[in-house]
């Protein structure tokens, strides 16, 4: 089975400047507009937001 374009791999990348990111999928007929997910730091040692770039 091929991989389809319709859930894509995307890095979620701090807000706090630490550098540290996620990588995730996400379904692009749900969320066609960058994804902003609230999640744990470890470098910052909080929850921040995390922006989808690509």
């Amino acid at each position: 089975m091929a991989r389809n374009e319709v859930r894509p791999i995307v890095k979620l990348r701090s807000t706090a400047g630490t550098g540290y990111t996620y990588v995730t999928r996400k379904n692009r007929r749900n969320d066609p507009d960058r994804m902003v997910l609230r999640k744990f730091d470890p470098i910052a040692r909080k929850h921040v937001d995390f922006r989808e770039e690509r």
